[in-house]
């Protein structure tokens, strides 16, 4: 017997993964949940979904066994813990909490209650990250000494439109979330690829200037004044990281997120154009650009709501490195996005509720993505002191991996 989902959020990110969810075969029934009755008459029409509430509170009265959050970011924590407190399991769209006490919390209940709590972070699964995470365990990269990822992602490319669309008449309050709050596209590239964690990080802010007031103390709620962030990070297996997270920046590449990976024997590189493999070998400087390249995917029926500047974002394929066969046949040209991540995160989430084994991004990895941009905002707004990053610890033994 499949298991019934429960979407909560009736956005352009929701609306992506409603497809999968339908068709995948392990799960017997989608409904849907929006405060927004005109939008979530009109999603579920879209996607022929009979069963909709009005609110979180109704959808966790329900029988749905999961529910997906595919809500403002600020609101992920406590959603959160409402669902996992009314015995649901939770996929949560990123990030996992900005507070220390709400992921704490978060931990707990998923302790406490033995449910499942899945981070649906895209990084994780895009071409580059699988590449090195496969050629690290292989040995590959030796011992890890120095990684570099990388968010820009300047407000005017489709994240204006976004906050408008999820924020109703204030949302400049909460665009204005500090860029280290929602870290984990960057960080996660690195520590999945080591299983390291974070310990320590100094970081600095870049105070904003521009005429639409967003980033400013008192115009948020945050009084958060930063644009764009950097973080200094030393990880647990003595390595070095630097995290760029900027919202402020003159940047259109063919993808916001980057990823470069040093190590005793070999190193990957990536930049606007290439990417690269290299190692102590003289002249192998090895090209994977066709090796990690996302199939275009090209959906017919473009969401309306997704602006133009991340249409690419939201209708990018496959990759040959990804391992397409794990995959249910039914996705088999289906909807995909984030480069190749959505199947995957879908499958994921999924597999691991009836199964009832961990996913890969779950709650204690998450944490360790999450809490490494807590404390460096926090480092921000000191003027960089160094500072140490908490450790959440590790599922029991007695949870078997997915």
């Amino acid at each position: 017997m499949g298991i019934k989902i429960g979407v909560l959020g009736a956005g352009m990110f929701a609306k992506s993964f409603i497809p999968l969810y339908k068709v995948h075969p392990e799960v017997d029934k989608v409904v849907l949940a929006d405060i927004n009755t005109d939008r979530l008459r009109q999603v579920a029409d879209t996607f022929r979904i009979t069963e909709t509430y009005s609110s979180l509170e109704d959808l966790c009265r329900s029988d749905v066994d999961a529910i997906a959050i595919f809500t403002q970011r600020h609101l992920h924590a406590p959603q959160t813990i409402q669902a996992l407190r009314a015995g649901k399991h939770v996929y949560c769209a990123v990030p996992m909490a900005h507070s220390l006490e709400d992921v704490q919390a978060i931990l707990d209940e998923v302790k406490r209650s033995g449910l499942l709590y899945m981070s649906g972070e895209t990084s994780y699964y895009y071409p580059s990250t699988i590449y090195c995470r496969n050629r690290f365990a292989e040995g590959g990269f030796g011992d890890f000494v120095y990684g570099e990822a990388q968010y820009l992602h300047d407000l005017s490319h489709g994240f204006y439109e976004a906050f408008q669309h999820s924020g109703g008449a204030d949302w400049k309050k909460a665009a204005g979330f500090p860029p280290m709050y929602y870290p984990t596209h960057s960080v996660s590239m690195i520590l999945s690829v080591t299983g390291a964690r974070a310990t320590q990080v100094s970081c600095l802010g870049y105070r904003d200037r521009h005429e639409d007031g967003i980033y400013r103390e008192g115009a948020n709620l945050w009084d958060n004044p930063f644009s764009n962030e950097t973080a200094l990070v030393r990880t647990s297996d003595g390595g070095m990281a630097r995290f760029n997270e900027f919202r402020r920046v003159g940047w259109s590449g063919k993808n916001c997120v980057y990823l470069s990976m040093f190590g005793t024997k070999g190193s990957y590189e990536e930049h606007a154009g290439s990417q690269v493999w290299s190692s102590l070998e003289h002249g192998s400087l090895q090209s994977l650009d066709e090796l990690l390249h996302s199939n275009d995917y090209v959906n017919q029926q473009s969401d309306p709501d997704i602006p133009l500047a991340l249409r690419q974002d939201f209708e990018s394929g496959l990759s040959l490195v990804h391992d397409v066969d794990r995959l249910p046949r039914e996705f088999e040209g289906m909807p995909n996005g984030h480069f190749g991540s959505h199947q995957f995160l879908t499958d994921d989430f999924v597999k691991a509720v009836s199964q009832h084994k961990l996913p890969p991004i779950h709650a204690w990895n998450a944490a360790k993505y999450c809490a490494l941009g807590i404390i460096a905002h926090e480092s921000a707004l000191r003027g960089g002191e160094l500072l140490s990053i908490p450790d959440f610890g590790e599922p029991s033994p007695s949870w078997n991996m997915l």
